[in-house]
């Protein structure tokens, strides 16, 4: 059975924040709220806890993860940022938007297009992913929690506890999130396009 910590959405406990992280770098897999959705998460390198969120998903090897960063910095960590890339993402970040970028090195294998070597990332704007991230010190490997024939993801924590603290380790109960998840801007060649309208408005980013 799976813990499930109360966290203020104003003021996330230090100390429920460290226990947290301690469960991501023993290889667990959590969820946590984010601007948009509730979402899975687990440490950038685990390929076990990486599966296990496939199964809770349903989905194949496939499906591909989004790095959840802190900040801008941590994205030109993981992703080939040009200039007309990072004026765009600093605009609107953080906010409910993913951005498909062309990786660099630091980026694992497993997380890869296995064609165009992209990765999607975003920069939260939620208090608790936030203090997650300044205490992990890294990105969050995550995908959006949507089980299985459902239309919309779950957004009450306790129906969360309900149908998945066997599932996964923890669960954050941060309050409601938003059914609609973020929009995805691919920013990888030169002219930036859309595939998922999302949260996030598209006149925001230009498109």
């Amino acid at each position: 059975m799976s813990q499930f910590f109360q966290i203020h959405a104003d003021n996330p406990q230090a100390r429920l924040i460290n226990q947290v992280v301690d469960v991501l770098n023993k290889g667990g897999v959590i969820i946590y709220p984010t601007d948009s959705c509730y979402a899975l998460g687990c440490h950038i390198g685990d390929k076990k806890a990486m599966e296990r969120i496939r199964d809770i998903r349903r989905v194949s090897d496939k499906h591909k993860f989004t790095l959840v960063c802190r900040d801008l910095g941590e994205i030109a960590t993981y992703a080939q940022v040009d200039n007309s890339a990072y004026r765009l993402i600093k605009a609107n970040t953080p906010g409910p938007y993913t951005f498909i970028l062309n990786a660099t090195r630091e980026v694992p294998r497993r997380l890869l297009h296995p064609k165009r070597k992209t990765i999607g990332l975003r920069v939260p704007d939620n208090n608790i992913a936030q203090a997650l991230l300044g205490a992990l010190g890294e990105p969050i490997m995550s995908s959006t929690l949507l089980l299985p024939g459902d239309e919309y993801p779950i957004i009450d924590p306790y129906d969360i506890r309900d149908q998945l603290e066997h599932a996964v380790d923890l669960i954050i109960d941060g309050g409601y999130c938003d059914l609609e998840p973020t929009t995805v801007v691919h920013l990888e060649d030169d002219t930036p396009f859309v595939t998922r309208v999302g949260k996030g408005s598209v006149k925001a980013v230009g498109l």
